[in-house]
């Protein structure tokens, strides 16, 4: 039966309208039909034209709006003491509302690493199925693929000509072309798949909350400020205007990297000593909550090119967007109907590492300091970023008031192996840039990056580096007591309390984390169903 609009006690409550949330949330409503489930999410129920727009992008991730939380980091000494951006979604669909709408998964030895290393039952073999179920590719089905699941994958319609000499040149320069990043292996240059469907964003939402099922509540507009716990048991969330909504059965916290371990910790889950500081009340003392905070740090090597392969703001763009704008709005294609980070590669920086360590991201716009910084010229940028960096770094509460956002200290290049990457990583991407293919877009280096070496190189990512938004980590899952969530991903010593969402990752995967994070989604609704199926409820 539908959930009534006066309904405050729910069988499920989910925390959150991310990949995971909405993955989650359709999964154990078509699990139980006899069930009422609420989802709760604080922004917006729809997305805006700017999100549907693929192009747009450029101007969502920069700059705080309805739909991005843009957090800042504090001061990080590895990036000579600056403040990151934290670019965050917000609302139904999460961070794939204003992300590059990229579909990769990562490479299976991430997944069989978090096996093998206490995270039962999460190796390749057993997450391969689940991506395969929620995926609907435009190439069909095969052994690495599905074509009917809800999450709408496809290819760009029209790559730019600068995209297209960029793929060419990584092969000219000695990788080899791959034409599939989630097939047999992911190593190799080519062009990125996409969330996408008719030439627009395919979020999130879109893909698991449509239709809404009967048996579930979207709650959109409401922030919940903390979980009820009495004697041991989540019986229930608080949200910010003092109302109350209870739980027959479990609270699933979705809320993101930095949302969960937030709402932990003001729920009186995390450091006891953190807590009492704050005059939060101490359920629980869980050291590892907010910590273990994991990202990928990039850094952007980018020309200046007067191409008109390439975007930038410039007059001579203005007829290009009312031409791209009338192909969108007849055929959904066209200019605007670009992700702007159309390829990639995935590299080895040395010859004795065995799978791909550095992972390129091309963009066919000048792509600073997130966009923040605006260059009225034609240009592109290759983004470079180490894959499995080796710092870490750690979330807490800045008060105990749940409208201030969490103090987020990443900890960027505090380990020299991570600088070091990014070195290597960047000579892989000057030889690239330095092939046949790429002769026509010579151009004017940005940042000096092309030509740097030795300790001035070292500087100069430290003063431009920042995130590709990739963290995750800080409510990790594992087999020892010290981890947060055992794997079935329940709250250690909190009955009734779940979390599924990029903050159960124990290391970070090998590229970009919107699907793995709907698949950690469906797996927490799996792990509940066995569960019920188990009890004979």
């Amino acid at each position: 039966m539908p959930c009534s609009e006066d309904t405050r006690s729910y069988d499920y409550l989910i925390v959150g309208g991310g990949p995971a949330g909405s993955a989650c949330a359709a999964r154990l409503a078509a699990a139980f039909p006899q069930r009422q489930i609420a989802l709760l999410e604080t922004g917006p129920a729809k997305a805006s034209w700017l999100s549907r727009m693929p192009i747009a992008v450029a101007a969502l991730v920069p700059w705080r709006n309805r739909h991005n939380y843009a957090f800042r980091t504090v001061p990080q000494p590895g990036l000579n003491g600056k403040r990151g951006l934290q670019p965050r979604g917000r609302g139904l669909g999460g961070s794939s509302l204003i992300n590059a709408m990229i579909y990769l998964r990562g490479q299976s030895e991430d997944y069989d690493s978090w096996e093998k290393n206490g995270a039962d039952g999460w190796g390749w073999n057993q997450v391969l199925p689940i991506f395969k179920e929620m995926e609907c590719n435009t190439r069909g089905a095969n052994t690495w693929h599905g074509d009917s699941g809800p999450w709408k994958v496809a290819d760009l319609e029209i790559p730019s000509s600068c995209t297209q000499a960029f793929v060419a040149a990584g092969v000219e320069s000695g990788i080899e072309f791959n034409a599939d990043f989630n097939g047999a292996h992911q190593a190799g240059v080519g062009l990125y798949q996409v969330t996408q469907h008719n030439g627009q964003r395919f979020n999130a939402a879109q893909a698991f909350l449509k239709p809404q099922p009967q048996n579930l509540k979207i709650l959109t507009g409401v922030q919940v400020t903390r979980v009820l716990i009495v004697e041991g048991r989540a019986t229930g969330v608080e949200l910010a205007d003092g109302r109350r909504f209870s739980t027959r059965r479990e609270v699933v916290l979705c809320a993101g990297v930095y949302g969960t371990p937030q709402l932990l910790m003001l729920s009186g889950i995390g450091p006891a000593d953190h807590l009492h500081s704050l005059g939060i009340r101490v359920h629980k003392d869980c050291p590892e909550v907010g910590k273990n905070l994991q990202d990928h740090v990039d850094i952007t090597i980018s020309r200046a090119v007067d191409d008109k392969g390439l975007l930038g703001l410039v007059p001579s763009l203005l007829p290009q967007l009312l031409t791209g704008l009338l192909s969108y709005l007849k055929r959904r294609a066209g200019l605007l109907s670009t992700n702007v980070a159309e390829a990639g590669a995935f590299v080895s920086t040395r010859p004795e590492t065995s799978r791909p360590d550095v992972q390129f991201h091309f963009c066919v716009g000048i792509v600073d300091e997130h966009g923040r910084r605006i260059h009225a010229k034609r240009g592109f940028s290759v983004h470079i970023c180490g894959l499995r960096p080796k710092s870490r770094g750690l979330v807490r509460l800045q008060s105990a008031d749940p409208r201030h956002p969490p103090l987020i200290d990443p900890h960027y290049l505090s380990e020299p192996e991570d600088l070091q990457t990014l070195v290597d990583g960047i000579r892989i991407a000057r030889k690239l840039l330095l092939a046949p293919s790429m002769s026509k877009y010579s151009g004017r280096s940005l940042h000096g990056l092309e030509r740097l070496e030795g300790e001035e190189l070292r500087a100069a990512i430290r003063l431009h580096a920042d995130t590709i938004y990739h963290p995750v980590g800080t409510c990790r899952m594992g087999s020892d007591p010290s981890a947060p969530l055992d794997p079935q991903l329940r709250l250690r010593g909190i009955a009734g309390l779940r979390v599924a969402d990029a903050s159960v990752m124990p290391t970070l995967i090998s590229g970009n984390t919107q699907v793995p994070c709907a698949m950690i989604g469906v797996r927490a609704a799996m792990f509940i169903q066995q569960e019920e199926y188990q009890h004979g409820d």
